[in-house]
């Protein structure tokens, strides 16, 4: 842990000539303070990075803090540490750390940055269920979900990598433009490309998804919507809410996903009244374990419309699946409270659906991924 509460010299630059990055990350840094976390001068900010792979981006954000005459403390995380921990930490293990220096530390801080750096996204594939649930109760859940999240500004975000290029079936440096493309997107133009679907499903009350494997309704009259521009993940180009939750009835099959380290190809889920009654996975007993995990982690939590134009496939990182565009993620498990149905969970999986028709009280509005109503085909990829 780095801490640096030395006075601050207003006339203080760091030259970018004298550090090693990408000027990418240079741009990339600027946004996330100026856009995401609108981090002011004398403010804390917590940069965690898991992984060496993104000490690129590290080293531009504490630069770029400092210029700002803000106060940059950093964590730095190795991901086979990280598994080491999850697979031997129990629940007086996990409630230590979070009482000593977890929330303690984050209660002190303003702002929050996040970099998901680590080259094998599998780490943690082999935690068993019973650590990773003491994990999420003991240490996620007072740190991040209760602490985190509703006291700081944050943000979250991955970084490119040669593993990362492979789960997206891409070459490095194709990936690595894509992935700059897709974050460094023009968040004011697309805030607005939101907004008239955003008022739609303000006035709707059924929404309904229809594709292959989904048939799947659900309600979400007087919900509130939340238009996502950049403010907390990076990429971004999602509007969410969260379903009223006994209201979801039905089928619906997801895309590739990687939960807790653990792949699947595919999750369908039948629903009833907000419960999922069955699940099936290439890994059922995975899929169980975490359905399994606590009441709220069967009944779903959010329910969200992904339309960053530049993502166009999944590549097994939600960060960037959920923000496809003609997608929608029906979420297991915590609600947030910006749209809360006052679901409550140790888990939060955002499981994507691709391609379904989209039925807003019987209106399609749109037809597999592209939106078909005069008003939201500004949302297509080639409209923006």
């Amino acid at each position: 842990m780095l801490a640096d509460d030395s006075p601050t010299n207003s006339n203080l630059t760091i030259h970018k000539s004298l550090l090693m990055y990408d000027n990418r990350d240079i741009k990339l840094a600027q946004l996330i303070l100026n856009h995401s976390v609108t981090l002011q001068k004398g403010e804390r900010i917590l940069i965690n990075l898991i992984g060496f792979n993104g000490i690129g981006l590290a080293r531009a954000l504490v630069a770029e803090t400092r210029n700002r005459g803000a106060i940059p403390y950093l964590d730095i995380a190795d991901p086979e540490i990280q598994r080491i921990l999850l697979e031997t930490g129990d629940d007086t293990f996990w409630k230590d750390q979070a009482e000593i220096s977890g929330v303690p530390l984050m209660k002190q801080m303003d702002a929050y940055v996040g970099i998901r750096a680590s080259e094998n996204i599998y780490e943690t594939s082999q935690v068993e269920p019973d650590p990773n649930r003491s994990f999420q109760k003991h240490y996620l859940q007072p740190v991040h979900f209760n602490e985190r999240v509703k006291n700081t500004k944050w943000c979250v975000l991955r970084y490119p990598s040669a593993a990362f290029a492979m789960n997206a079936r891409m070459p490095t440096s194709a990936f690595t433009d894509f992935y700059y493309r897709a974050c460094l997107l023009d968040y004011a133009k697309l805030r607005d490309a939101m907004k008239p679907l955003e008022d739609r499903l303000r006035k709707a009350n059924e929404v309904r998804l229809k594709g292959e494997g989904t048939d799947i309704r659900l309600h979400v009259g007087g919900q509130n919507w939340v238009n996502c521009h950049g403010t907390k993940n990076i990429p971004d180009g999602e509007l969410f809410s969260s379903p009223l939750i006994d209201s979801v009835n039905g089928t619906i099959r997801y895309a590739p996903s990687v939960y807790q380290g653990k792949p699947f190809d595919f999750v369908s889920l039948t629903v009833k009244n907000g419960v999922v009654q069955n699940g099936d996975a290439p890994d059922r007993d995975a899929l169980e374990a975490i359905l399994d995990t606590d009441e709220g982690a069967r009944k779903f939590g959010e329910f969200s419309f992904g339309t960053n134009p530049v993502i166009d496939s999944p590549m097994y990182d939600i960060l960037f699946d959920e923000k496809i565009y003609g997608s929608n993620h029906l979420t297991l498990g915590q609600d947030y409270d910006d749209a809360p149905n006052g679901n409550k969970s140790q888990i939060h999986w955002d499981l994507v659906c691709i391609g379904a028709d989209v039925y807003l009280d019987g209106e399609c509005i749109r037809k597999g991924r592209h939106f078909i109503t005069e008003d939201l085909q500004v949302l297509n990829p080639d409209q923006f």
